[in-house]
């Protein structure tokens, strides 16, 4: 019976280890950001739609901010749920020729920050053709009169003026700018993290805007502080984040100026190379002990004959 028993324990054990072997890791979708159109010039006005972006739980507005370079907010959208959403926003009248960082980032989302790049191009030139003037002129009239036998009159000669007309022909040709109406936001600012997974060790830069200008910034995340900086006149701010203790999965991080703004950051401790490590030595030992309860086994059936 004791025999029986161990073959079933055994049995048992080399079920759960295949399993834990053969279960894959399920990969969390990434979130995704399309500009469209994503080229133009500076005041152009461009639409920006995101997938895979998730709110925390405890959210309660939906506000999403488009953010350009990671510092200024140039339009705003609404989350609509599935992790999907869309927004308007305008090129800033100062942005440079080049490609630029589009990114939206929700008031509180417990996800990473979708990005996609936009081209600023030149500004189209207007060009005027001057008016074009033709002018005809009318050759001049004479009118000669014959002299009579009986009275010698010198000829008459009548000359008419000549006739001038003036035709003037304009022709305008303009390439203006297509107007834009931007619409202005009111949102309090934005807490833009350079990384969306990181594992301990690693850097980690909160840049953040929408601060009253020269105010104090605090960065925690549960409960403990990571991070302090001060926003300059222009309400900005940029610090490195630290954690003194740092536990696997989504980290939220507060910033308090005045106004709190919210980011937040994955962070695993282990790569997949680690994981197959581990799970070789969970089975080792769950082999060790099937061992283990063979030799009892068979020592006790030799004590018996």
């Amino acid at each position: 019976m004791r025999t029986a028993g161990t073959l079933a324990l055994l049995g048992a054990v080399a079920y759960g280890v295949t399993t834990l072997v053969a279960t894959p890791a399920s990969a969390q979708p990434s979130a995704a950001a399309v500009a469209t159109p994503d080229t133009g010039p500076a005041g152009a006005a461009f639409t920006l739609s995101w997938t895979g972006v998730y709110l925390d739980p405890d959210c309660s507005d939906y506000t999403v901010r488009i953010v350009w370079d990671g510092r200024q907010v140039v339009g705003s959208g609404r989350h609509a749920g599935r992790g999907a959403g869309s927004g308007t926003a305008t090129v800033p009248a100062g942005a440079s020729i080049g490609g630029h960082r589009v990114t939206a980032v929700p008031v509180c989302a417990a996800s990473a920050y979708p990005t996609d790049s936009f081209t600023v191009t030149a500004t189209p030139t207007t060009t005027t053709r001057p008016p074009v003037t033709t002018t005809t002129t009318a050759p001049p009239v004479t009118t000669t009169t014959a002299p009579t036998t009986t009275t010698t009159r010198p000829p008459t000669t009548t000359t008419s003026s000549p006739t001038t007309t003036t035709t003037t022909t304009t022709d305008s040709s303009s390439a203006s700018t297509p107007a834009t109406t931007t619409k202005p936001f009111d949102g309090d600012g934005a807490l833009t993290l350079d990384k969306d997974n990181i594992q301990p060790g690693d850097p980690l830069t909160a840049t953040g805007t929408g601060c009253r200008p020269g105010s104090e910034v605090k960065l925690s995340s549960l409960g403990e502080d990571v991070g302090k900086a001060r926003a300059d006149g222009s309400g900005t701010f940029s610090t490195r984040v630290e954690f003194a203790t740092i536990q696997p999965g989504r980290h939220v991080i507060r910033a308090d100026c005045g106004i709190v703004l919210v980011g937040s950051v994955d962070v695993a401790l282990t790569s997949s190379t680690g994981g197959t490590t581990s799970t070789l030595v969970v089975l080792v030992f769950f082999i060790l002990v099937g061992a283990l309860l063979l030799r009892r086994q068979f020592s006790a059936l030799r004590r018996r004959t």
